[in-house]
């Protein structure tokens, strides 16, 4: 009898329960004999005992089903080792619950917060097998999340609506997309929907070298110009401030979000007419798209492999188009941020795209 814990942790996205479905079908293509308990809310359930015993019928059709049939919260990393309101031990109480379920292997479905956690566990001596789940496509040491391509396409989708309604119009239109700390889905989603600049934190912007891009797109007679900006891309002089002050300044907006404030200079600049669409959560929502259901597929099929080779404390990679897998210590704690080296940056610059810093 094989005993499999699984949570599904941090933010949700659409392919989370087609994740699932693939770990499901492949252990039970594996063992004789498999119990599933799915862990409610992610981390939460595991520190509280909420849980539920899973049969093979509750993984059927969600290939296509967005979100997560377990569940999830958020439980930042750094709190781990705090007791909770109540003085409860966290770690102690994950490690309590997992071996009172006499589990084999713990599967955790999650982003970079949730593999640190992850690692915590396996170094606390946990099976543990990571999935890599994120739009952001942001956890180190895979080419790939799952999500990532979905919340694309449909961050795609908004900027080709809004190039309709642009061009009608005559005006400026910024695309505001998510990606706190990287910009790999305003990237994608800027080349993918013809975007004419892209703004991403890794890349800080100049307001003026924005404004020179969209006068030089009104002297070449372009009646409108979209601009796909990362939800945290800053801008040079915000970049060069002390990390202290940096913070200090990001954690006190003078607008609702960079999209506004960036609009707002366009106009002082030049007097253009500018507008702002965000997309928000939307790009984490629906079903997965058929790449993702594929990617998933594979992923959840790769973890019950290494489940039946008792291979644990590992995350599951796509590398080159492989699925593979890494220690869950090579990529915790570490970011896969956008390089303004990167082929793919540089390819969008021969495209004419500005990043706003030249």
């Amino acid at each position: 009898m094989k005993r499999i814990g699984m949570l599904t942790s941090g933010g949700d996205c659409q392919a989370l329960n087609a994740t699932m479905r693939g770990v499901v079908k492949g252990l039970y293509g594996s063992f004789k004999d498999v119990e599933i308990y799915g862990f409610l809310e992610g981390y939460k359930g595991l520190m509280y005992g909420n849980y539920k015993k899973l049969k093979a019928d509750d993984f059927s059709g969600i290939l296509t089903k967005g979100g997560t049939i377990l569940g999830s919260s958020r439980q930042p990393f750094k709190l781990m080792r705090e007791p909770d309101a109540n003085g409860m031990d966290k770690v102690k109480a994950m490690k309590d619950t997992y071996k009172k379920l006499k589990l084999d292997c713990l599967v955790v479905l999650g982003g970079n917060g949730s593999q640190k956690t992850a690692n915590l566990l396996s170094e606390e001596g946990l099976n543990v097998i990571g999935l890599p789940k994120t739009i952001d496509n942001d956890l180190w040491g895979t080419d790939m999340t799952f999500g990532f391509q979905s919340a694309v396409d449909i961050a795609t989708d908004a900027i080709d609506c809004i190039h309709t309604t642009a061009a009608s119009h005559g005006r400026v239109f910024i695309v505001e997309i998510m990606g706190h700390k990287v910009g790999w889905i305003t990237l994608h989603a800027g080349i993918a929907g013809g975007a004419d600049i892209i703004l991403i934190p890794e890349i800080p912007y100049d307001i003026k070298s924005v404004c020179k891009a969209l006068d030089k797109r009104a002297k070449q007679g372009k009646r409108f110009s979209i601009l796909a900006v990362a939800e945290g891309a800053i801008s040079k002089e915000v970049a060069a401030l002390p990390k202290k002050e940096r913070k200090a300044y990001l954690a006190n907006p003078k607008y609702p979000s960079v999209a506004y404030e960036i609009a707002d200079q366009i106009k002082a600049y030049g007097g253009q007419e500018v507008r702002v669409t965000v997309p928000g959560h939307t790009q984490r929502g629906g079903s997965p798209c058929p790449y993702d259901r594929v990617l998933s597929s594979r992923f959840g099929a790769k973890a019950a492999e290494l489940i039946k080779q008792e291979k644990y404390g590992e995350l599951v990679v796509l590398k080159n188009n492989e699925v593979t897998s890494i220690p869950l210590s090579e990529s915790a704690g570490k970011l896969k941020y956008v390089s303004p080296e990167d082929s793919i940056v540089q390819n969008a610059r021969m495209l004419g795209i500005s990043f706003g810093d030249e």
